[in-house]
């Protein structure tokens, strides 16, 4: 039996958020700590958590479901990446590149006001993944992997790191390293593919893709290497997956026990092979390939694309495909989920908190980065999805959990967002964390209602996703 797929449509929903006014009072009778100055009106852009965190006005200018506020918690902080918050509550932030002195970033917030009071800097070397296992801050610069060793309740880890693997393929295009764990002592990477379609020269119009494609053999994958053993090489580890152009985004499932990763799909279909694909193909497709990934897996590329309007995968134009064409492709990976073209998924996270309603527990949290290849239509993505999860496949539909980070209706380049959904953590709470990649805001998302909280968006115009087994 194939793999479900889940389809979106080629159009786009366009989504609309409103507030919903309330005025809701705290039971202090329930709660042994309070007493009578807890009760209180809550105000729709401001209100108190069990925790007494209080989110900002406006949400730090991001749009979330009812019941659900956001604090900013630090701002400026330079081009951030990916994060990750240890136990107590700090944060690590790596940046792409330095700024204040380090490249990466650590925040501490020492009077529980969800606000970063002391930040450190630290480091050389920017980077991406970032990860904290066995009392080691885990950091990823383009080409290796480090690791910091955390001392006690220091904010700031040992300044001397640990060489885990070094000698990373790292090439101009897709150098970005995104890590993951399997809490079996295995450490994955991704290692994308400095290459379009592999071609030869890359990006030309019409020029054929090199078969079989030299690049697979160091890159375009997934790679697992051993957690504890420092002096790695990429050829001490071993080739995970291949066929993946590039997963900056990818995280280990604990529920079930898999690795997951999202793909950046290939570009400018309508640019290199005007007389098969229109400028609107060329916008929507490729999709982005929400991956179950496996031991072995193949997905395809550089020989094929997923296209979600088909609901398949076909081969790529450069191996002499037509927008419809299966041949090879016909035994390749297929994703559990298909979202719209060049929405830049760069990273997901399964939520395993308690304080966000149930429908969240053990679903992923996407954070769409946007992408500079539907130009030159209004970019789309620039969002952090939800989806829900019944054991290792999506139980339904993706939903859109937080936006408003373009701060503009119309985009039509990346570089003009006011901010862009880069990284995404989970608070020893339950909070949500998401990094911005423009200016370095960090929000932390918190939830205030009973559990069962209303989505607060609507949506104005849309088509029925249909969910698929093939």
């Amino acid at each position: 039996m194939k793999k479900p797929v889940l389809l979106i449509s080629q159009r786009i929903a366009k989504v609309s958020f409103r507030y919903l006014p309330g005025i809701a009072f705290a039971v202090c009778s329930l709660l042994s700590s309070c007493d009578s100055s807890s009760t209180q009106q809550k105000d729709q852009s401001s209100e108190k958590t069990t925790a007494g965190l209080q989110a900002d006005p406006g949400n730090g200018d991001i749009q979330l479901p009812t019941d659900f506020g956001a604090i900013v918690v630090a701002d400026t902080l330079g081009r951030a990446r990916h994060m990750v918050v240890r136990d107590n509550g700090d944060i690590y932030v790596s940046l792409r590149e330095p700024k204040g002195g380090g490249s990466i970033v650590a925040l501490r917030d020492t009077d529980n006001d969800g606000k970063a009071n002391q930040i450190e800097r630290f480091g050389q070397y920017p980077g991406t993944g970032i990860d904290i296992r066995n009392g080691y801050l885990y950091f990823a610069p383009d080409s290796a992997v480090f690791r910091y060793k955390l001392n006690g309740n220091d904010l700031k880890p040992s300044e001397t790191f640990e060489t885990i693997v070094s000698g990373l393929t790292s090439e101009r295009q897709h150098a970005a390293k995104s890590i993951a764990f399997d809490g079996q002592g295995n450490l994955y990477v991704n290692i994308g593919a400095p290459s379009n379609a592999c071609q030869e020269p890359d990006r030309q119009p019409g020029v054929k893709g090199q078969d079989p494609c030299p690049i697979l053999e160091y890159a375009g994958g997934i790679w697992r290497f051993k957690v504890d053993q420092p002096n790695q090489t990429q050829k001490d580890g071993q080739r995970y997956a291949t066929g993946i152009r590039n997963a900056v985004a990818i995280d280990w499932n604990k529920n079930g026990n898999n690795l997951y990763a999202l793909q950046h799909g290939r570009d400018m279909l309508n640019p290199f092979w005007p007389t098969l694909y229109t400028e609107e193909q060329s916008v929507e497709l490729p999709s982005e390939e929400f991956m179950l990934v496996k031991e072995g897996s193949n997905f395809g590329w550089p020989y094929c694309y997923n296209d979600h309007q088909q609901n398949k995968k076909v081969l790529n134009p450069e191996y002499g495909g037509d927008g419809k064409k299966i041949d090879r492709c016909e035994g390749m990976d297929k994703p559990i989920m298909a979202f719209p073209g060049h929405w830049a998924p760069n990273d997901v996270l399964f939520y395993t908190g308690d304080m966000f309603p149930d429908k969240y527990k053990n679903g992923a949290f996407i954070a769409f980065h946007g992408s500079w290849n539907r130009a030159p239509r209004p970019q789309a993505g620039y969002l952090v999805a939800f989806v829900p999860f019944n054991g290792d496949k999506p139980s339904g539909d993706y939903e859109i959990f937080a936006q408003g980070f373009t701060g503009t209706d119309t985009l039509r380049s990346p570089d003009n967002a006011k901010y862009r959904p880069m990284g995404l953590a989970q608070g020893p709470d339950g909070s949500l964390y998401i990094a911005d990649s423009q200016k370095g805001r960090i929000w932390r998302v918190i939830y205030n209602g009973s559990g069962n909280n209303t989505a607060m968006y609507t949506k104005q115009t849309s088509e029925k996703i249909a969910v698929a087994s093939k």
